[in-house]
């Protein structure tokens, strides 16, 4: 991968050793406040990468927010674990506003 994909963002998570994603959803998504926030966390640099999604239906249409925070945790639950806090404090804060 490119210097400027790394920095960018470019392409998917991927796994320690380079080769395929990671991001794979970890444990059921969970209803807060009438949405869905599922924890997508992926393994980077020997640890897991926080990383979910936040999503509901507004005025007919699927919306989705993904987002990946730069807390690393040595397990994957555990990084899931803060996935769903991540996205439950997200809903609280910005609501729907995170949709647009």
């Amino acid at each position: 991968m490119s210097f400027f994909k790394k920095l960018f963002g470019g392409g998917a998570p991927r796994d320690d050793k380079g080769g395929g994603t990671g991001g794979g959803q970890v444990g059921e998504a969970i209803d807060y406040k009438g949405y869905s926030i599922k924890a997508t966390p992926f393994a980077a640099e020997g640890q897991y990468q926080t990383c979910g999604v936040v999503s509901r239906v507004v005025d007919g249409a699927l919306k989705e927010h993904r987002f990946i925070r730069a807390d690393r945790l040595a397990s994957k639950e555990a990084a899931a674990e803060l996935a769903l806090r991540k996205g439950q404090q997200m809903v609280d804060e910005q609501g729907d506003n995170m949709f647009g």
